[in-house]
């Protein structure tokens, strides 16, 4: 699946991984896994982020996630923790207690591209531009074979 905008194409997806702080198990109920969820969807929505899938672990979340070009991995994963870290507070003060220093999440995260080619055929495909595709010549070339 492809998204279009104005002025670009796109298929980006990621896996994105992160962590309570020092792995402290919050999401221990259904009510709060649910809770962290609907958090993390509302947060997407509004910052042009589509989660493809999710899971909420009791210590650490798991979301495939597609967002445009230009928006940088680091400004995602901000968007993601922090308004997530603020509403959780928010909706669950009482667990501000159960975390040291009162910090929802660690301050690392995975994160993983995710496609259906692998890195060698993308190579391949690049390193045949010039013999198979294209007559031999470099597109900015335009004299003939």
């Amino acid at each position: 699946m492809y998204t279009k905008t104005r002025t670009n194409i796109y298929r980006t997806t990621y896996h994105l991984v992160w962590v309570t702080k020092y792995r402290k198990a919050i999401f221990t109920t259904l009510n709060r896994r649910e809770a962290m969820m609907e958090m993390l969807s509302l947060i997407a929505e509004n910052n042009d982020i589509t989660i493809l899938e999710s899971e909420v672990m009791e210590d650490h979340i798991h979301l495939v996630v597609s967002f445009p070009p230009n928006k940088s991995i680091s400004t995602v994963m901000k968007a993601l923790k922090g308004a997530s870290a603020r509403e959780w507070f928010q909706q669950f003060p009482d667990t501000k207690k159960e975390l040291w220093k009162g910090s929802l999440w660690s301050g690392s995260y995975f994160v993983s591209t995710v496609g259906n080619v692998s890195k060698e055929v993308v190579m391949q495909y690049v390193q045949d531009q010039l013999t198979k595709f294209n007559a031999g010549r470099s597109r900015r070339d335009s004299s003939p074979g």
